[in-house]
């Protein structure tokens, strides 16, 4: 630890230890003191203020992205002496370093990481974002297998040549760390090579090497055989349909499929549907704020979990009854927009279908105790007024967590919650439910994006899910969209200090 910055802090943040020193930039591990999380801090060294626009530009450029496998950006802090911005101190072990170690991964584990790294990077493709050279050390694995990529966006556009360069170097760079004579090991070691160009006609892209890895991940846990090359030999003019294999072998599966299904058809049952636990009480008093101030907010309840399907559903079944009488439109907010006519989730009839059949729904086990997805903040708004509740300010909804939760960020981040149970790890010393993972969360009202200290009020999601674990319970996101709706996002509501 360097002991000449003792007790230094850059306004939220405490700096602990000197990473890295260039003559522009020195990157700190720092605690952002107000919510006990580990961060990098980016300083600009004060003797190099002219270069300051350059180094805002750059980070005005990563604070765009938004992408769950990619690192955050929180803060940027512009004073007359004084730049540098927070981001995320990424979790686990860079490759790099499991590489120093001689370390290797099973190929089928190898294809997800290598799948995430290429939808990161066609992320960064499809926004036109610019970006850094990709190396080992960009890329960070957990211990729970979690992919994240260093936020390598720079300022400026995008050029044509930079993910050939990325595919090329990580297709190098990956090889000695897939783990010898196994299952798979030869599928996984060919798309490495035509990565580097290797026994191909043109390069292959970001996209090609999703499609690869896809494959391989479905053939090593199925009867699959080996991966097609995306050329072949006999035909190095056309590029051959890298899915036919697939698709033939799926054909013959689903018949097969059919004859069974229609031999035995499968039996489902009902989903049990066990108590739901009751709100919990914040009492009155001085809570910490997400932006690292403090402020006092009156006794509230919040709901231990979020909305589930089963309660939504006695909302649309409410409804339907009013609409009888043409007062469905009684608990709709104002400003709702004319166009909207209905408050079903997207994809409701699948969604509900699973739940009460304790079915699956997009791959997940689903019961009528999983919270509601595809709801937009209109639908959150009149279901909370339905309830005669609201939905939480990002203030409560903070307190609510440090109530009973010192450091947010070692909340365990929760997967897609199937029922509301007392098990699940994603659950605070208090009982609620579902903050760091589960599903991300709409907030009542606007807030500004402190990477974005200048831009104007937008409407605020809280929490991890599992689509975006990001940063768990500290993980924000800022959407001028109200009607937006995504299969991750739901919300819980809170109420008067007294029950109703």
């Amino acid at each position: 630890m360097d002991a000449s910055h003792e007790e230094r802090r850059l306004g939220d943040y405490l700096l602990i230890e000197r990473l890295v020193e260039t003559p522009l930039i020195t990157t700190w591990l720092a605690e952002q003191v107000s919510v006990g999380r580990r961060v990098l801090v980016d300083e600009l060294d004060p003797q190099r203020a002219s270069r300051s626009a350059a180094f805002l530009a750059d980070i005005r450029a990563k604070a765009a992205v938004d992408h769950p496998h990619v690192g955050t950006v929180y803060e940027a802090v512009i004073e007359r002496d004084l730049c540098f911005y927070a981001h995320e101190f990424l979790p686990g072990a860079t490759f790099e370093d499991r590489r120093l170690a001689e370390e290797t991964f099973l190929p089928e584990k190898m294809a997800v990481f290598l799948r995430r790294i290429a939808e990161a990077n066609l992320y960064h493709e499809s926004h036109g974002f610019a970006t850094s050279h990709l190396n080992l050390d960009s890329i960070h694995l957990d211990d729970h297998n979690v992919i994240r990529v260093k936020n390598l966006v720079i300022a400026g556009g995008r050029t044509p040549d930079q993910s050939l360069r990325d595919i090329r170097k990580t297709g190098e760079a990956l090889r000695t760390l897939v783990a010898l004579d196994q299952p798979g090991t030869t599928r996984i070691q060919s798309v490495l090579g035509w990565m580097r160009g290797e026994g191909v006609v043109e390069p292959i892209g970001w996209q090609d090497v999703k499609t690869f890895c896809e494959q391989i991940e479905e053939q090593l846990t199925g009867p699959l055989s080996n991966i097609s090359a995306p050329y072949g030999k006999q035909d190095l003019a056309k590029r051959k349909p890298i899915l036919m294999i697939s698709v033939i072998t799926g054909a013959a599966l689903a018949a097969i499929a059919f004859i069974a299904f229609k031999t035995k058809p499968p039996v489902t049952h009902p989903a049990a549907r066990l108590p739901l636990p009751d709100p919990v009480l914040v009492p009155e008093g001085a809570y910490p704020t997400p932006d690292g101030e403090e402020g006092t907010l009156r006794a509230f309840r919040i709901s231990a979990h979020e909305t589930t399907i089963g309660e939504y559903l006695e909302f649309l079944d409410a409804l339907n009854i009013l609409a009888k009488s043409d007062r469905e439109k009684l608990f709709d907010p104002q400003g709702q927009p004319a166009e909207k006519t209905s408050h079903e989730p997207d994809d409701w009839a699948a969604l509900l279908a699973a739940a009460k059949g304790n079915g699956t729904w997009k791959g997940r086990k689903v019961t009528l105790q999983s919270p509601v997805v595809g709801v937009d903040w209109w639908d959150a708004m009149t279901y909370a007024e339905w309830k005669r509740a609201r939905l939480p300010t990002q203030e409560e909804w903070f307190a609510a967590l440090r109530k009973s939760v010192p450091k947010p960020a070692a909340l365990p981040i929760g997967n897609w919650l199937s029922a509301v149970t007392d098990k699940t790890p994603d659950r605070t010393p208090d009982g609620i439910i579902g903050m760091a993972g589960s599903v991300s969360e709409w907030i009542l009202r606007p807030a500004p994006d402190p990477s974005n200290p200048l831009g104007e009020s937008l409407r605020v999601i809280i929490g991890g899910s599992y689509l975006k674990p990001a940063q768990g319970a500290l993980s924000r996101e800022w959407t001028a969209d109200r009607s937006l709706r995504r299969p991750d996002l739901g919300f819980r509501i809170v109420s008067d200090p007294e029950p109703n």
